[in-house]
Formats: C-alpha cells, structure tokens, sequence
C-alpha cells in the first residue's frame, strides 16, 4: 500500500523533473534568443534584470504579503493555543519558532512566507481558527511549517526569476520585430517566424510549469505535515472544510494566491484544461493521497 513517505518522495523528484524541463527551457530560449540577436550581452541584461527584481521581492515578500492582506502580528497571551501548537511543531520539525499573524477573515486559509527558516512567518485568518478542532489545526500549521523546512519560499523564487527571465527577452522579442533589430529579415524568414511562435508559447510553457511546480510543492508540504503531525486525517478533515468555504477572502490576490493552503478565491471549476492552471491541487487529490496513506 502507498504510504506517506512514498508520496513524500514521488513528490520530490517530480519537482525536479519539473525544474529540469524549465532549466531546459531557459537554455534552449536563451541559446535562440542570441542567436537571433548575435549578441550575448542582451540576454545577461535581461537575466540580471528578472533576478534583481524577483530577488527583492523575495528578500522583503513577508513584509509585503502581510501588509497587502492586513495581517497583525499576535501574542501568546492573545492566542494561547494556535501559539502552544505552533511552538510544539516547530520544536518537533527542528525549526526555529516562526513569527504569527492572524488575518481578520471569515474566510478560512492560511500561509507561510519569509526568506529562510530564521526569518520565517506563519499566518492564519480568523475563519480558520473559528472552525477547525486542536487536530485539524495541527495539520495545518505542520503543512505551513513544512513549505519553511522545505525551502519553497526560495524555490519559488528561483522559478519565478527563470519565468521572468522568459517573459522579459520574448517582450524583447516581439517589441524587436515592431521597432526593427536583429538579424536581416530578408535572410531570416523562417527564423523570424519560429522566434515569433517562440516568443508567444515559451512564456506561457513557463507559466504551466512553474504552476506544475507550486502544486507539486503543496503536495509535498501535505506529505511533509502528516509526517510530522503522524496523523494525516487532522490536515485532510480540514482540507474538507476549507474547500466548502462559501466565500474568497476579501484581500485575494494573484500574486499572493500561491501562498495559501487553499486557494483564496475559492475551488472554483475543476476541468481539465483549467486544471492547468491552478496554483493548488484540487482538494479531493489532496484528501484522497493522504486518507490513502495511513502507513506512517
């Protein structure tokens, strides 16, 4: 029978699968790009470019997601228990305690963020704490505090920077065409025309895998959080009652929607090609994968 440690470890190499087709990627863009271009000098402006701004954003992404959902920094005194099971777990995960912030919302998710482990944060919305029992709780800060061990708030980062970097020389790309640049047309023809494909599917190839990655990851933190917890029904109980929230949160973002353990515009449809483009795994996958290990 499949156990935990199977998925946890499925779900490890199928990042890296992942991350492997997008360092391809990046390499067979960059290598079409120059050619085209007969200049290498663009491409490591344009990298440097991707990796400075992602870069900063990752440095002060706690600062920012907090201040755009309006989450507050709490005590142990002001919540006693969510404070009490976040210290155990962290005690038991091997993790320095990470800072808590609650968000003043019905809306029941929760997320982790912060540049490393010494400078980790773990928040949760009011709806969640009002709705889910000591062990529902425990499975999902063990899932948050999992994304902190796991190091996905810096692969995150480094996907995004790969993505950016791909949108940035195929905007190049393109704007080239409109303005002029590159090699002459009238002996590029064929080149031209592969470029222009290139230049529209290579970003959205990008997209696709790099939300193939953040599912693959939540995948992993579910894995990753029963183990810790050694009861997968606690995080799976209240992955139900997350997923039949009626309503989105207030501050829902696109930018930030990645973070949440659940989607924080809802489940929305689950069609094929919608599928595609979720930031999370539908949650009856994410249920089913963990009710089915009970082997830990």
């Amino acid at each position: 029978m499949s156990n935990l440690y199977h998925h946890q470890d499925s779900n490890i190499w199928k990042t890296w699968l992942f991350m492997g087709f997008f360092l391809a990627l990046v390499v067979a863009v960059g290598w079409g790009f120059s050619y085209y271009y007969d200049s290498r000098s663009i491409l490591y402006i344009a990298f440097v470019l991707a990796l400075f701004l992602n870069v900063f954003s990752y440095w002060f992404s706690d600062k920012i997601v907090l201040k755009l959902h309006k989450a507050k920094r709490v005590t142990r005194e002001e919540y006693f228990d969510l404070w009490n099971i976040t210290e155990n777990l962290s005690i038991a995960a091997g993790l320095p305690m990470p800072k808590l912030y609650v968000i003043e919302d019905q809306s029941p998710n929760a997320f982790a963020t912060g540049r490393n482990k010494k400078n980790s944060v773990v928040c949760v919305t009011t709806g969640l704490l009002s709705i889910l029992d000591k062990n529902e709780l425990e499975g999902v800060i063990a899932h948050e505090l999992s994304h902190i061990g796991n190091y996905d708030m810096l692969l995150s980062t480094i996907v995004v920077v790969l993505a950016g970097f791909i949108a940035l020389i195929s905007d190049m790309f393109l704007r080239a065409q409109i303005f002029g640049g590159g090699r002459d047309r009238n002996q590029s023809g064929p080149i031209i025309i592969i470029g222009l494909v290139l230049a529209v599917l290579t970003p959205l190839a990008a997209t696709l895998i790099r939300l193939a990655i953040s599912r693959k990851r939540e995948f992993l933190a579910d894995a990753s959080g029963a183990l810790l917890t050694r009861y997968p029904a606690g995080l799976a109980n209240a992955l139900k009652k997350i997923s039949a929230a009626p309503k989105p949160m207030r501050t829902a973002n696109n930018a930030t929607a990645h973070l949440f353990i659940s989607n924080p515009f809802g489940p929305g449809k689950l069609t094929g090609l919608h599928k595609l483009f979720m930031t999370h795994p539908p949650a009856e996958e994410r249920i089913h994968a963990l009710m089915e290990s009970k082997n830990v």
